[in-house]
């Protein structure tokens, strides 16, 4: 299953696309869409519409796993992020691709089994789990990667409800 991890944002978005078989994860993509400060709101959010539906087309995903907002205390900020995953979402919903929403403690659970680590420990996990040479630049790089591998792990992917499956190898063990 390839899955594409997206981490919101305006001035940058974190991307990763991972392919997971059999309990194994491979980078397949990874990187950042960027906007500027100095571009209008609206030209900034279809510029991230437009690269996000690069992304898709180059690597096809069969499932996006997104970070849902988490609001702090500039609200202006968080409501233009809001757009801008907005049509983040719009791009997966029109490329036909499945949309999975996870909370930053899901991820962080997911990721490092611990929902409240920093983003030092995030980074170092991502970078051991998919066997990286160095840490993926910037962290928004680093928080999609986690979130697709959140997704991989959930038990509300394909792969999991298959992993579970009584006919499976870990069907037939007692535990």
């Amino acid at each position: 299953m390839r899955i594409l991890g997206i981490d919101p944002g305006i001035a940058i978005v974190g991307w990763g696309v991972i392919d997971y078989d059999r309990m194994k994860a491979k980078p397949v993509g990874y990187g950042a869409i960027t906007t500027g400060p100095e571009m209008k709101t609206e030209e900034r959010i279809a510029e991230v519409f437009r690269q996000m539906q690069q992304i898709i087309a180059a690597y096809q995903p069969d499932a996006v796993s997104i970070e849902e907002l988490f609001f702090n205390t500039n609200q202006k900020t968080g409501i233009i992020v809001a757009e801008a995953r907005g049509v983040l979402l719009l791009a997966a919903t029109l490329a036909g691709i499945p949309v999975y929403e996870y909370t930053p403690l899901q991820i962080k659970s997911a990721v490092v089994g611990y929902g409240r680590a920093d983003k030092k420990q995030v980074i170092t996990m991502v970078t051991m789990l998919l066997k990286l040479e160095k840490p993926p630049k910037p962290d928004d790089t680093a928080d999609a990667l986690a979130a697709a591998l959140c997704h991989a792990h959930s038990g509300t992917s394909a792969l999991a409800e298959l992993y579970n499956h009584p006919t499976t190898m870990r069907g037939k063990i007692q535990y």
